[in-house]
């Protein structure tokens, strides 16, 4: 099945902005004085106060309606403007001070967080081609390596990228789709050392060594070899608004300069990726959009072929193909909501007419996805928010279904990259179980454990555990929550802190798993809760419609009502009630706050999405038009007036607020740092309470925070002391 698009949303530009209103012009006396009260804070923290941004008009007028945005000078596209630096660095001086009585907290935590991970770690070899891949993990490595081997038990192992030399020197580094040529001996990878999410591809020679002379620049990293094992696909980004939309043919030992373009997208609300069948003959574009999908066919052993739509694309049809030998297998919503299964023979594929129904639709069951193999089909499929797996016989028609012992869990299949494989690769985890590791035989279904994640130190599963509840949302739709806690620090008698998270966006379903990090929070009395709210795809594809477009509030109110009923039936002390939510959950974040801030004593909210309005009415930056099919286009007046009544930068009034705290990266891709620095500006100006008001930039990084297995606990630690300290947990 196709790679989805990231769960990420876009960021401002200047082009529609202008045409609306005009640009903000910098007042030379605004700027130093800024930076001069920069310096200030920074220079004496023993008198350090919250900054106070500067208050700049900036009108933006469509549909008849005029808005006026104060902070709108704040956005810099190079970050390089001295008034902007120095009003972020305030911030973060601003924030330390704020919170250095936990300075041994969050080193405590740290040492908590990094001392349940194994130093050394591998991963389960996956087999791809002649060789089972893996990674490892050393010592205190930030990075992993990459190795290789002819047999699983790694006898002949050979070190195909050690990230950890690549980053070196780098304050941030990734490495992203490394790919092996089909005779295995090249190795093309992508990386990136700003967090801009624009990767550089490179290409390594793995019998010699070294690295070839092919550098192609401003790419998404990703790499679809042909057959001839010189030439490869891939993608290229408009620099400006960082979306992928031209598929280039590169042959080795020639300039990026003369590479043939093969594809290119001119809808701005498609996302285009790559991806390969399972038998290495056919190379697929992937047209995908929050409402429709598609796919390009381009032959992989003709290094000349062009792409051919397998059909036309359609307003609202979604639909995944899967080679098997003569046939694709299609998952669709062609006629059904929660998708159906169907198979066409190829040369007949082109008309809707010929596709055969194999799974039947169902209205209470909704189809997720299919794995298939020489002789057998997996398929995964939710029902009541809950995943199973099923395997059937090809030729028998026989099924099975996988069994596991707890009653909630995520269960997903991964690296199975060969047709002629006997066993089912999963991974599967729970709230209280770690993250594990199957081959299942496809013919018995028995199960051979591979790996547990293991937790270094006392960790006891028994002595956790979860519960799964439904609480009733306003509108008398019941909301699926996940808990978890541990069991001698939980009564149920309304005394515990509780921690509440949700994301609720782009039919992402954040499935129960389990985190090692979250134990700090556990082992000292906290509840934690995931709220399934609608937005997510928890109870099929129509949880999702309910909660987008002119239904978005319904994951708000899911959110609030979710806390009011995990309160009354005594989960959490309501005097201790938190929430989390990053990137759409931050806009989530940002709305209830604006709707319930009495219910809250704190809110993390990370790189959050908080000026929807002004960002989706600009097609200039970074995914805007992608997600027209998610929030709305606000050129439309019942969208822009629809967004603009829960938008949480343009519905901050003069209220009592929960403590805050604001996450972000000065280099974000996906939501722009100028997003929460205007909202905490705007949020500092009108809120009428004395409570925290914290905004944490990370200089180095971007929407994903920093890089590195152990650097990014930092954040988390940082993020629990937050919550801790407010909790009365000093230690």
């Amino acid at each position: 099945m196709k790679p989805t698009h990231s769960f990420a949303i876009a960021a401002l530009s200047m082009a529609i902005l202008t045409a609306c209103g005009k640009a903000p012009e910098h007042n030379t006396q605004s700027v130093d004085e800024t930076t001069q009260q920069a310096s200030t804070y920074a220079d004496d923290a023993a008198n350090i106060s919250a900054p106070e941004a500067n208050k700049i008009p900036f009108e933006m007028t469509i549909h008849g309606d005029t808005r006026i945005d104060n902070y709108y000078w704040m956005r810099d596209d190079e970050r390089k403007d001295p008034a902007v630096i120095a009003h972020l660095n305030a911030e973060n001086a601003y924030t330390d001070h704020q919170l250095a009585h936990t300075v041994q907290l969050q080193a405590t935590l740290f040492d908590e967080l990094k001392g349940r991970i194994q130093k050394d770690d591998d991963s389960v070899p996956t087999k791809n081609g002649s060789y089972y891949y893996s990674s490892q993990t050393r010592g205190d490595n930030e990075y992993p390596t990459y190795v290789r081997a002819k047999d699983a038990k790694g006898t002949d192992q050979e070190v195909i990228l050690d990230v950890n030399e690549l980053a070196q020197g780098h304050d941030y580094f990734a490495a992203t789709g490394l790919t092996v040529s089909p005779n295995g001996n090249l190795l093309a990878y992508g990386e990136d050392t700003v967090s801009r999410r624009i990767y550089t591809i490179l290409v390594k020679d793995l019998t010699t060594g070294e690295l070839l002379k092919d550098k192609l620049e401003g790419t998404n990293g990703d790499v679809v070899w042909a057959n001839d094992n010189k030439t490869f696909y891939y993608i290229k980004k408009d620099l400006q608004t960082l979306l992928g939309y031209q598929v280039y043919r590169h042959t080795l030992g020639t300039p990026q300069s003369q590479d043939e373009l093969v594809y290119e997208e001119t809808n701005t609300s498609y996302y285009t990726s790559l991806g390969k069948s399972k038998d290495e003959q056919e190379i697929y574009i992937w047209h995908g959009s929050t409402s429709a999908s598609g796919v390009s066919v381009i032959d992989a052993n003709n290094v000349k072929a062009q792409p051919k739509r397998l059909i036309e694309r359609e307003e609202n049809l979604e639909y995944d193909i899967a080679k098997h030998g003569d046939w694709y297998y299609i998952v669709t919503n062609l006629n059904a909501v929660n998708f159906q299964l169907m198979k066409v023979q190829k040369d007949k594929a082109y008309d809707k007419a010929n596709w055969q129904t194999v799974i039947a639709a169902r209205d209470d069951i909704k189809l997720e996805g299919i794995d298939l193999f020489a002789n057998h089909l997996v398929y995964k499929e939710r029902e009541m928010g809950q995943s199973r797996l099923t395997v059937r016989n090809l030729t028998s028609g026989d099924e099975q279904t996988l069994g596991f012992n707890d009653s909630s869990y995520m269960i997903h299949a991964y690296g199975n990259n060969e047709l002629d494989n006997p066993s089912l690769r999963v991974y599967y985890a729970s709230m209280t179980t770690p993250g594990t590791s199957y081959d299942i035989d496809l013919n018995t279904t028995e199960k051979t454990l591979l790996k547990q994640q293991a937790v270094v130190g006392d960790f006891n599963a028994d002595n956790y555990a979860s519960e799964r509840l439904f609480i009733t949302a306003r509108d008398g739709v019941d909301v699926p929550v996940s808990l978890v806690y541990r069991k001698d620090k939980f009564k149920k008698d309304g005394t515990n802190p509780l921690l509440q998270y949700a994301y609720g966006s782009y039919g992402a379903t954040m499935d129960p798993r389990f985190s090692s990090s979250r134990l700090s929070l556990l082992d000292r009395g906290f509840v934690f809760a995931i709220a399934h709210i609608r937005g997510s795809q928890m109870l099929g594809r129509p949880w999702y419609e309910d909660g987008k477009l002119l239904n978005k509030k319904n994951t708000f109110n899911d959110f609030v009502d979710v806390t009011k009923g995990l309160v009354s039936q005594q989960y959490g002390d309501e005097s201790k009630i938190f929430a989390m939510g990053g990137s759409a959950g931050g806009l989530l974040m940002g709305a209830v706050a604006n709707q319930a801030p009495e219910l809250y004593q704190g809110m993390v909210a990370a790189v959050p999405f908080v000026d929807v309005v002004t960002t989706m009415l600009d097609a200039s930056l970074p995914l805007t038009t992608n997600e027209y099919g998610e929030w709305g286009n606000p050129n439309e007046k019942v969208y822009y007036d629809y967004m603009l009544s829960y938008s949480p930068y343009d519905q901050v009034n003069k209220q009592a607020y929960p403590n805050m705290l604001v996450t972000t990266g000065l280099h974000d891709s996906q939501v722009q740092y100028f997003e929460p620095a205007k909202w905490v500006a705007k949020l500092r100006e009108y809120k009428t309470d004395n409570n925290k008001l914290l905004f944490k930039i990370d200089m180095e990084a971007g929407h994903g925070g920093a890089s590195g297995r152990f650097k990014s606990l930092q954040d988390t630690a940082f993020n629990y002391a937050f919550i801790l300290d407010l909790a009365g947990i000093k230690q």
